[in-house]
């Protein structure tokens, strides 16, 4: 029995980790070492209860986080590896094991928003419904979010003609789905729920394999998350619960979780033992102070009684600064970083964090006049890079030619003569005749007699490609399928003759890292039995490669402040902290959203380790208009003598 590690640890850290409770409710605050206190958590279990680490499931709310904690486990116990992940990626194993008693194949495809949107625009078509009036972002939220909140089509109740047209568009979606073997994001997690709760011996089976369970990030799960958990936890056979969370940090109740988790976890599980870890080693005293201040105008921070306390030096006031217009406040930022650049502060790192992503354009200019080197956090996922969609799109029809998304994402990809005319020609025949894109151009190229030769050629060339691709690779391994379907078909040197083109630059690199992934992949799974295949692959793709970045060690990073939770800085720049921008419009006339702004505003100080700057313009130009704003309500917030007018 080695306790040595506990010495790292403070009494409630100590506590959390030790505890005998079968379930313990650890309410973690802003930089007080909850990652840690996971991690030795499940140190404890393997070296000192003697627990099988195969036993434990760790479920983490990003899949980095699941990958940081194996990594340290492994560092500690001599190589152990314990089963952690998303909620995503947990439902999609258990889905792939049981796969015949949820309705399922053992190939089925997942599929992100982009497919998706792709089938409600087709299904919109189909229905002959005005566009314009049916706005599908729209209804891809509310297909998620009635999933999400474990409602099915056939539970809907319609009021009017407008719900009865979106309930007909989400029948026929989900009955395509059904059809095509095709499984979204949001049904993942319905599904699974569903096969669990309607198969009690898989149920045990699951329980029994995973009975020592920890969940971070509790307050930000939704609410089929919160019933997985519940249905998982709290049971008879489950032993042990780690539930992970701060209620202060609750920040996407736009994305659907709760702020009530905590309370509704008190209520529906059985002796629940809270443990409070309430000591920040982030941050300065003068920075904590104003964070409990702002914290304390929430109804819902005082369920718990949980101010955060420091050792830490008392530090630097807060500083703010009032610009005329938002290109005064950009130029003062830019001008700021590089003057302290030049001053040798021993500052390391800036994040310059703001609500909306559209404020970061004119600070990246005034950055880029100061000659000053940055990273925008957070920007752009790589599998939502155009040349990762087009590469993905190939093989998805390499390994699926009835795969209709990825047929028009890039039958004209790199561009070889087949428009738009085309296009909506093998849609018809499709649709006349109840067969793939694949099939209908198949059917095309035979029956050519009212068709342009020009345009058959294109097509027959098209088949004719894939064809050749799919026959080629058939003796490979995946890493070198992978490589030759993305050569044969054209992308990788129609982005490398390109790259003179500033806006195609580094896509090449990208492509690459596509590449790699798969190397990575197929090494990480290739002692199985059965060496991973494309399927496998690209469900991986979608579960687990949504943070690959090119990592540039920046010192300035620009971001959201959603972006920045559970990172930290030396100086952070709060900046557009003017009412109707932060806290937002529509939070002014709602207590309920105005409190998740605060708690986003509580994020964004307790990102700082040293300094905080907080910004905001007298007016804007919006659309060629001057408008006037008043500063944030929640500067009035700090108390005079933590500020600093500069």
């Amino acid at each position: 029995m080695n306790n040595n590690f506990l010495k790292f640890l403070n009494e409630n850290q100590k506590k959390a980790v030790c505890s005998n409770s079968k379930n313990i409710l650890v309410l973690a605050g802003a930089g007080s070492g909850k990652t840690m206190v996971i991690i030795y958590r499940i140190i404890w279990f393997i070296l000192n209860k003697n627990i099988n680490p195969n036993s434990i499931l760790t479920i983490t709310f990003t899949n980095k986080a699941s990958d940081e904690i194996n990594n340290r486990i492994k560092k500690f116990t001599n190589n152990n590896s314990i089963n952690s992940g998303t909620f995503h990626s947990i439902s999609y194993k258990i889905l792939k094991i049981y796969h015949k008693y949820a309705n399922l194949s053992n190939d089925f495809q997942i599929i992100n928003n982009y497919d998706q949107l792709k089938i409600i625009k087709n299904i919109i078509s189909l229905l002959k419904l005005n566009e314009k009036n049916y706005n599908c972002s729209y209804i891809l939220k509310y297909i998620n979010s009635n999933k999400e909140n474990i409602i099915r089509e056939n539970n809907i109740i319609c009021k009017n003609n407008n719900d009865y047209i979106l309930l007909e568009i989400y029948k026929k979606y989900q009955k395509l789905c059904n059809k095509l073997n095709l499984v979204d994001f949001s049904e993942l997690l319905i599904r699974s729920y569903e096969l669990l709760l309607n198969n009690k011996d898989i149920l045990n089976k699951c329980i029994n394999k995973f009975n020592n369970i920890l969940i971070d990030e509790f307050q930000d799960i939704n609410k089929i998350q919160y019933f997985l958990s519940k249905i998982l936890i709290n049971n008879d056979i489950c032993n042990s619960s780690t539930i992970v969370g701060d209620n202060n940090q609750s920040i996407y109740g736009w994305r659907g979780s709760n702020i009530n988790n905590m309370n509704n976890l008190l209520k529906d599980f059985s002796n629940v033992e809270i443990i409070y870890l309430n000591q920040n080693y982030r941050s300065t005293k003068n920075i904590i102070k104003v964070a409990n201040s702002i914290i304390s105008n929430n109804s819902s921070s005082v369920i718990y009684n949980k101010k955060l306390w420091t050792n830490n030096n008392y530090g630097n006031l807060i500083n703010i600064y009032k610009a005329n217009n938002e290109i005064e406040e950009s130029k003062f930022i830019s001008n700021f970083i590089n003057k302290d650049f030049k001053s040798n502060l021993g500052n390391k790192n800036y994040a310059i964090l703001y609500r909306n992503n559209y404020k970061s354009r004119i600070i990246e200019e005034y950055l880029i006049y100061n000659n000053l080197s940055y990273k925008i956090y957070g920007g752009l996922k790589f599998l939502d890079r155009q040349e990762i969609k087009n590469s993905i799109s190939y093989i998805r029809l390499i390994d699926n030619t009835n795969d209709n998304i990825a047929y028009e994402k890039i039958v004209n990809f790199p561009p070889r003569r087949i428009g738009n005319k085309t296009l909506e020609l093998i849609k018809n025949v499709s649709k006349e005749n109840n067969i793939s894109y694949w099939d209908s151009t198949i059917y095309i190229i035979n029956n050519n007699k009212n068709f342009k030769k020009v345009c058959i050629n294109s097509l027959i060339n098209f088949v004719n490609l894939i064809k050749f691709i799919k026959k080629d690779i058939i003796d490979y391994d995946l890493p070198d399928q992978i490589y030759k379907i993305i050569n044969y078909s054209g992308i990788y040197n129609f982005y490398k003759l390109n790259e003179y083109n500033n806006n195609l630059l580094f896509k090449t690199d990208n492509i690459n890292e596509l590449i790699n992934s798969s190397k990575q992949f197929f090494d990480k799974n290739k002692n199985f039995n059965i060496k991973p295949n494309i399927k496998e692959f690209l469900s991986h793709l979608l579960l687990k490669l949504d943070y690959i970045e090119n990592n540039n060690n920046n010192n300035i990073q620009l971001m959201t402040i959603h972006s920045s939770k559970g990172l930290e800085f030396d100086t952070v720049f709060i900046s557009g902290m003017e009412n109707g921008i932060f806290p937002s419009q529509e939070s002014l006339i709602d207590n309920f959203i105005l409190e998740e702004e605060r708690r986003l505003f509580y994020v964004a100080l307790t990102r700082a380790i040293k300094n905080i700057i907080i910004t905001y313009s007298e007016y804007k130009y919006i659309y060629g208009k001057v408008v006037f704003f008043e500063p944030s309500k929640f500067l009035k917030e700090i108390p005079n003598k933590f500020i600093k007018i500069i």
